[in-house]
């Protein structure tokens, strides 16, 4: 893989004498959607986290764009690397237009170029700027709020997303409908995002890799069709319970 947008070289993570990862390899290229998918307590938010130096790994070495995560200034780090939580992790008290806006703000934008970024991303995320850009995170559907979370994360024009669970909480069928709509977001800005579920469909329709994880080791990862083949064990069960056959 040339010049891949991250890259795990033998990582670990261990907290109170748990390993939660070991020995993870793995690069993630330029462009590309990998779903790091698992059951509850498989490692994958953990390695999620590792990217943007959220938390540092005990062993091994985390490189985004070709420079261990070690040798960033944090700061610098995560505002090139944009984060989606369920429901958007919104400021309350902020409007929509201020909560899309707030890393350009850091960053020393303007207020008027803030504004100008935040209407557009409005745009791109299907909510009207005239409608929503006043409104206050509680006055927004979960819906709603998942997509101001969305164009945040997009605000600084960042190279890599980082997604966790972003449509976990919603209803099947507004779920469904940001899915296909991110799903489309994604490939037309040519974003690298790393994508944390658990459930199957969304990661077979999200992702050009999925990476399968078990116990803080990755054992799968390929294509959703490679998925489709896959003998693996862990791979097999998920399979067999939506009823994808083999």
């Amino acid at each position: 893989m040339d010049d891949p947008a991250v890259e795990f070289r033998g990582v670990s993570y261990e907290i109170s004498g748990t390993q939660v990862l070991s020995g993870l390899d793995l690069d993630i290229a330029v462009g590309e959607v990998l779903v790091l998918l698992g059951e509850s307590g498989c490692g994958k938010t953990t390695t999620l986290k590792l990217i943007n130096r959220l938390i540092e790994p005990t062993g091994g070495e985390v490189l985004v764009e070709g420079k261990s995560t070690s040798d960033w200034d944090v700061i610098s780090l995560r505002r090139r690397i944009g984060y989606v939580l369920q429901e958007g992790g919104l400021f309350p008290h902020f409007t929509v237009a201020d909560n899309v806006g707030i890393v350009p703000a850091l960053m020393g934008w303007e207020k008027e170029r803030r504004r100008l970024r935040a209407f557009e991303l409005l745009k791109l995320v299907g909510l009207p700027p005239d409608d929503f850009s006043d409104r206050l995170p509680h006055e927004l559907s979960g819906g709603q709020r998942q997509r101001v979370g969305v164009a945040r994360a997009l605000a600084a024009d960042p190279g890599i997303l980082l997604l966790d669970e972003p449509f976990g909480a919603l209803d099947p069928l507004r779920r469904g409908a940001l899915q296909k709509e991110f799903a489309e977001l994604v490939r037309e800005l040519q974003k690298t995002a790393i994508f944390v579920t658990h459930d199957l469909h969304e990661a077979m329709l999200l992702a050009s890799r999925i990476a399968l994880m078990e116990q803080g080791h990755i054992v799968f990862h390929g294509t959703p069709g490679e998925l489709r083949r896959s003998d693996v064990p862990l791979a097999r069960k998920y399979l067999d319970t939506v009823g994808v056959p083999a």
